[in-house]
């Protein structure tokens, strides 16, 4: 059967309350669990800014900031090896953290046909972001000479502590629209099927369809208000009748 715009609408008002609690119930357990069950996950970055410091000259010197540019690629590489990270850990012991857990926790990233590296932390201490960013950028600083015999690089800005720091993960009021979105989706799925399993006869039109026979008659639906004005209706008529009949047996009876 194909159904028109109308009837799938008419099919969403009949089931409106099924959507409505499988909204709601979606909705409220995300806020739950994003609040009270997701521990919150703090960010910080520290950047880094590749050249050549012992480069003495009056402009940029186009061949060596290729060379830097080339080594990008190299040094994210290197910022996340247990040589840097092992020795972050072992000056930290306050962190709790192994060079491999480190390893984890930190991101390297890099714009195109640029000069800075970023480092990023994630952990569900703030403090923890901010000093492992920090440590990480300066044992890399300190070791990199020794690495690639190549003193290039410094530290651009350090992470600092913020009073107000800003969570990025959960995020509440997003998992929540998503949530929202997703029980509609469900919701609607389940009343069209709901809708498409129901092979009760419904209206006119389904006996004409699916029994091929015409419909002689048709006897309306009776709400319990019907009901009770028909009870009032008859009752007054039986009042009237009543009172017709008395009056003709005492004219009778006269």
């Amino acid at each position: 059967m194909e159904l028109e715009l109308r009837d799938y609408v008419e099919i969403i008002k009949k089931r409106l309350r099924i959507i409505v609690a499988i909204v709601a119930t979606l909705a409220i357990v995300t806020a739950i669990v994003s609040y009270f069950f997701i521990k919150p996950e703090y960010e910080s970055t520290t950047k880094l800014i590749v050249n050549n410091n012992n480069e003495v000259s009056s402009g940029l010197d186009l061949n060596s900031v290729n060379l830097d540019l080339r080594l990008i690629d190299t040094y994210k590489q290197i910022i996340k090896t247990t040589a840097i990270t092992d020795e972050v850990a072992l000056r930290n012991p306050e962190l709790q953290l192994t060079g491999e857990k480190i390893i984890e926790l930190i991101t390297v990233s890099s714009v195109n046909n640029t000069q800075v590296l970023t480092i990023s932390a994630r952990h569900h201490d703030y403090e923890t972001t901010v000093k492992l960013v920090n440590e990480v950028a300066a044992v890399f600083v300190q070791q990199i000479p020794t690495i690639m015999t190549v003193n290039n690089v410094s530290i651009l800005n350090e992470a600092k502590l913020s009073e107000n720091p800003s969570q990025v993960q959960p995020n509440p009021m997003l998992n929540i629209a998503i949530s929202i979105v997703i029980g509609l989706m469900l919701g609607v799925g389940i009343a069209l099927l709901l809708e498409y399993l129901d092979d009760t006869i419904k209206n006119p039109q389904d006996v004409a369809q699916y029994l091929d026979l015409p419909v002689l008659v048709s006897i309306p639906k009776l709400s319990s208000e019907d009901f009770k004005v028909g009870a009032i209706r008859s009752a007054s008529r039986t009042t009237r009748s009543a009172r017709v009949e008395a009056k003709k047996n005492v004219t009778i009876n006269e």
